[in-house]
């Protein structure tokens, strides 16, 4: 099950967040200023009105990387009664010092490990050995600036996905944020997050420091399914049966690709067109919300995600990724999936396939 996780500044924000069925509230803004005393804040009042019956987390992705600044403030959180902290951890000299020093929170509180997109080649190669070995409960990617830098603009979907997966092989929660809005969650659910963290989509304007709309709050609880383990991109709620059939594509999609079972294709790249089109299952009589219907974007992301592993021999095993790709989605009963080659000859050459449900069989961003 892929948690919501919603941040809010005070206690009318975090009952619209309540109301409208955030698993998480995630407390920031001004209750975490350093200058600021946990108890003078919203967190207590927050913490009274949520009165167990959701996880509360303190945000603590922004303060100073200082091991006793972080000792302090974290052990705050913990008196207060959080069940979550997420903690900001940046590379460099202190990390490891800061790692220690909150270690013994980790036996009363879920800490959450907080890394940041601008500085991902900077990160140890042992960095999440290290969480494990310190007791933390999950990892998130997020962005440093929050001023509107999204995690998109840094990582691709499927480096996102490549993430999710590294961080749960460590036996970790996997997490993002940074200024996702809702078209970005149908494309992150197929990579099984455990949660996706909002702000700014939450609020009027997408804007962080806006005011918490209702509406909008409802609009990304509805786009994260409840109740199943890591669904990716299920019927949506209240669909309506016998609606039949809809088909999403996408033509002349030209990307640069390596491949090739010649020696001279190694080691280069040449140019492919693909043309696909998938079949969907229908599930509202007027697609009125994303919910409803199955993003191109889906399309898009597929390709690029497996261009992007390396070099292919043969365009059919391309196609038959592609096709195996768009398929996990279970809305998606039928694809067909044409690669053209475009330097070999004139036009192109290439296969097209038509497969469907039931028959197809790296975090290298970071490292």
């Amino acid at each position: 099950m892929t948690k919501l996780l919603a941040s809010v500044q005070n206690l009318p924000e975090a009952e619209i967040v309540f109301e409208n069925g955030a698993d998480i509230i995630d407390v920031g803004g001004p209750a975490i200023a350093m200058s600021g005393s946990v108890e003078s804040g919203p967190l207590p009042e927050i913490i009274n009105f949520v009165a167990g019956r959701r996880p509360v987390c303190a945000d603590a992705s922004h303060l100073p990387m200082q091991a006793d600044v972080m000792r302090r403030k974290v052990g705050e959180f913990v008196a207060a009664g959080v069940e979550y902290i997420r903690v900001g951890l940046r590379p460099g000299e202190n990390l490891l010092a800061v790692i220690e020093a909150i270690k013994p929170f980790t036996s009363k509180v879920k800490l959450v490990a907080v890394m940041f997109a601008e500085e991902q080649s900077r990160y140890p190669k042992s960095f999440l050995d290290d969480l494990v070995a310190a007791g933390f409960h999950a990892a998130m990617i997020d962005t440093e600036n929050t001023l509107g830098e999204r995690l998109l603009n840094h990582l691709s979907p499927d480096q996102i996905g490549q993430f999710f997966k590294l961080v749960q092989s460590k036996g970790l929660l996997a997490g993002a944020a940074g200024s996702l809005e809702a078209p970005d969650i149908p494309r992150l659910l197929s990579y099984r997050p455990d949660m996706l963290g909002f702000c700014a989509a939450l609020r009027t304007d997408l804007y962080w420091a806006a005011p918490m709309d209702g509406p909008g709050a409802a609009k990304i609880r509805g786009l994260i399914p409840k109740g199943a383990v890591r669904s990716v991109a299920p019927l949506a709620d209240g669909s309506e049966p016998g609606l039949g059939t809809d088909k999403i594509f996408v033509r002349d999609f030209v990307l640069p690709v390596e491949i090739g079972a010649y020696s001279f294709e190694h080691g280069k790249t040449q140019k492919m067109r693909f043309d696909v089109t998938a079949e969907v299952v229908r599930v509202a009589r007027n697609a009125e919300q994303l919910r409803h219907v199955v993003s191109y974007d889906l399309i898009m992301d597929g390709i690029r995600a497996i261009i992007a592993r390396g070099h292919v021999e043969l365009s059919e095993t391309l196609a038959e990724q592609i096709a195996a790709f768009i398929l996990e989605n279970p809305r998606v009963l039928k694809v067909v999936v044409r690669a053209e080659k475009l330097e070999l000859g004139p036009g192109g050459v290439g296969v097209e396939i038509e497969r469907r449900r039931g028959e197809t069989g790296g975090w290298g961003a970071f490292h």
